[in-house]
């Protein structure tokens, strides 16, 4: 169970998180979660490179270990990078210390002042520790969620669901993962392309 547009109690609950950009401005910002990864970061990047748009990839630690010159592909478009922890690990899941130390492994090899916890679950007392070690951290939610990695999903479901939900200042999230490939590859150009004509930009944060 998911919800394609973030809802408000989650905002309120969690204000300090980033959720939008400014509503009054025709920019949407394009992320993608989990990668790098072969093929699927690649037609990511060929993408968005068609359409002149610059995205923010929240990128794996071992994904980045696994594929280097991948990642240096991201940054060499240019891309925003962000944080998304070492091992995907599930905040509300995970004991405190083990999951900033796991943040910290792939900000070393990140370093970037983005972070978005994986599955959107992290606990507050996560954020209070992790933004005492690193105060300039922009922590990084959405307020539409594709679908893409739902693997049930028409990908014209997916596509309308980003066409639906995605206004002036949305945050998107997409997945450069295997498992979102299928749909990723359907919605993403026609993203791109519904967008454009109607005149938005498309930036990194």
């Amino acid at each position: 169970m998911y919800l394609i547009k973030s809802p408000l109690l989650l905002k309120w609950y969690y204000p300090s998180l980033t959720w939008h950009k400014n509503r009054n401005d025709k920019v949407i910002y394009l992320t993608f979660d989990d990668g790098p990864i072969p093929d699927v970061t690649a037609f990511a990047l060929k993408t968005l490179k068609a359409f002149n748009a610059k995205a923010t990839f929240f990128c794996i630690g071992d994904n980045i270990n696994k594929h280097p010159e991948i990642f240096e592909n991201i940054k060499n478009e240019g891309h925003s990078i962000g944080n998304h922890t070492f091992n995907h690990l599930k905040g509300w899941s995970t004991p405190d210390e083990i999951y900033l130390k796991n943040f910290q492994k792939c900000q070393e090899l990140t370093k970037t002042h983005l972070f978005r916890p994986p599955y959107g679950r992290i606990k507050k007392s996560q954020i209070t520790k992790l933004l005492t070690v690193h105060p300039d951290m922009q922590i990084v939610m959405w307020d539409v969620l594709s679908g893409d990695f739902d693997i049930s999903l028409d990908p014209q479901k997916c596509f309308k669901n980003v066409v639906k939900h995605t206004g002036n200042g949305s945050i998107v999230v997409f997945h450069d993962s295997i498992k979102a490939y299928d749909r990723l590859r359907y919605a993403l150009p026609r993203v791109l392309q519904h967008f454009t004509q109607q005149g938005y930009h498309f930036e990194s944060l």
